[in-house]
């Protein structure tokens, strides 16, 4: 069993649709999974799906059990400002912990998405790096835009994220467009990331995770 947390490095940056992408092919290869997503901030005005709505459709769950509706706060602000502007309970890192349940048995892969970027607030006491810490998971993904700042942001998220294995991964890379490519090459050969940019590679890099894992090499060597 595999257990992925998915961080971005800002906001709108397609956490969510890797997360479902990834989660549907490996349910489509008989591989069980579940998301969650721990708390959830949105515009209300916006007629599209949540997170959490989207999320339990690539794995066949209730929206409510990705993520619990008492953490659904409907304002575009991280969440504990959310909450605070709808007079709402504070909430700790702690808290979102002590509510994550996950389906038994275990599936395969569990696939946790925060929110926002790195070092947005998630709780009233913490980051998706603090929640990580609580966690211990054995994977993070790290989501990020592929063209121009990329190298920044994700240098500058991969820092908080220091301790656990992860994979970057570059959305809306273009191989026609050569300062993506560049990008990736950058993070990968100088500084050494393991980079993917599609959800095929993605999926890859977490079963081979869990291939090592299983037998105690280091991460995805």
């Amino acid at each position: 069993m595999t257990f992925v947390v998915c961080a971005g490095t800002g906001t709108e940056i397609g956490k969510t649709w890797v997360g479902a992408a990834v989660l549907s092919q490996l349910k489509a290869d008989g591989i069980s999974v579940a998301s969650r997503k721990p708390v959830q901030s949105f515009d209300p005005s916006e007629t599209g799906p949540t997170d959490a709505d989207v999320l339990a459709t690539a794995t066949g769950e209730h929206p409510h059990d990705v993520c619990p509706p008492h953490r659904w706060y409907p304002v575009a602000m991280a969440p504990p400002m959310a909450a605070a502007v709808l007079e709402r309970d504070a909430f700790t890192v702690g808290d979102l912990v002590a509510e994550l349940h996950w389906p038994s048995p275990e599936p395969d892969v569990r696939w946790l998405e925060t929110i926002g970027g790195v070092r947005s607030p998630i709780a009233f006491d913490g980051d998706s790096a603090d929640l990580c810490s609580a966690l211990e998971p054995d994977l993070v993904v790290l989501v990020a835009d592929a063209g121009l700042g990329t190298i920044n942001s994700v240098r500058l998220s991969a820092t908080a994220l220091a301790p656990w294995p992860l994979v970057v991964f570059l959305n809306h890379y273009d191989e026609s467009n050569e300062l993506q490519v560049l990008n990736r090459a950058w993070l990968a050969d100088r500084d050494g990331f393991d980079v993917a940019v599609d959800p095929v590679e993605l999926r890859r890099a977490i079963l081979h995770r869990s291939a090592s894992a299983k037998d105690g090499l280091g991460p995805l060597d």
